[in-house]
């Protein structure tokens, strides 16, 4: 029984160690795309937002509809990097 806690406590150590650096990885991405943001005109940024809600679109319709919590939230991720990105 020790044994088995012991290898349990291990794997959620290394779930815990994956999840924080898969945190890093967003994190990352989401400074560079914002940093990228920052450097467009109001026309390039309107154009890609346009681009975004396009996609989103298509691909809403081709989902399954278990999935459109998971759009909603990436579409509310999205539209707050495009309209509150970081500083």
């Amino acid at each position: 029984m020790k044994n088995l806690i012991a290898e349990l406590l291990v794997r959620l150590a290394e779930k815990e160690e994956e999840s924080k650096e898969l945190v890093a990885q967003v994190e990352a991405l989401e400074i560079v795309v914002t940093a990228l943001l920052h450097k467009l005109d109001g026309e390039q940024l309107q154009q890609i937002n346009t681009s975004i809600s396009e996609a989103m679109q298509t691909a809403s319709t081709t989902m399954a509809p278990d999935y459109t919590k998971d759009a909603s939230l990436l579409e509310s991720y999205i539209q707050r990097l495009l309209h509150h990105p970081r500083q």
